[in-house]
């Protein structure tokens, strides 16, 4: 593990330094987990594949200004964030996307429509959590990283994250029912036994 996050260091040391085939093993290394954020936080109408190169261009054009090579995660999280917002922007301004009566946005986006996939359902539902808890959870559920991995990138205890996350599985769980426990219900939310796995 200490091996991992030393090659790591050294690689955005290289990166900062203009080691192309350093900032090659980044993006591959990060790419996953920036993608996860991207799904947090992009609108549903952006595809992730062109936000990833939006992250990855703005990471090449930027690198060389990151002062801190500790601070390399949080730093490309904040790109990724940014990415995302501001195509939510542009789509705000050019206003509505005009779809044929009954088209679900899975076809629109010339993907395949599945009314029992529960994954997609999933994905859904998440984009309704709290930004707090729904960027932490998807990084534990969607990618298998640990507490300590998403706490270091979000710069937050591992207490704290295992909070949001058991949190967020809680609200994920009221809104798979189909309705949202009132406040301070406890166990008392409706829970589907068909979303336990999955969440």
């Amino acid at each position: 593990m200490d091996e991992g996050r030393e090659a790591v260091g050294q690689d955005v040391a290289g990166a900062i330094a203009g080691d192309r085939d350093a900032l090659r093993r980044l993006w591959q290394e990060h790419r996953r987990w920036v993608a996860t954020i991207l799904i947090a936080h992009k609108p549903r109408e952006c595809e992730v594949e062109d936000l990833l190169q939006a992250v990855a261009v703005q990471v090449v054009r930027k690198i060389g200004q990151l002062r801190d090579a500790g601070a390399f995660r949080p730093w490309l999280r904040t790109i990724a964030i940014n990415a995302a917002r501001a195509e939510g922007r542009k789509i705000s301004r050019r206003g509505p996307t005009l779809r044929l009566a009954g088209e679900t946005e899975g076809a629109a986006n010339g993907s395949p429509v599945d009314g029992a996939d529960e994954a997609g359902r999933l994905m859904e539902l998440a984009r309704e959590l709290p930004e707090s808890y729904r960027e932490p959870l998807l990084m534990r559920c969607a990618r298998g990283m640990s507490y300590r991995q998403i706490g270091a990138i979000l710069d937050l205890p591992e207490t704290t994250i295992e909070t949001r996350i058991a949190r967020g599985r809680r609200m994920l769980r009221e809104l798979a029912g189909g309705e949202r426990a009132p406040a301070g219900a406890g166990k008392s939310g409706k829970r589907p036994g068909r979303w336990s796995v999955v969440v």
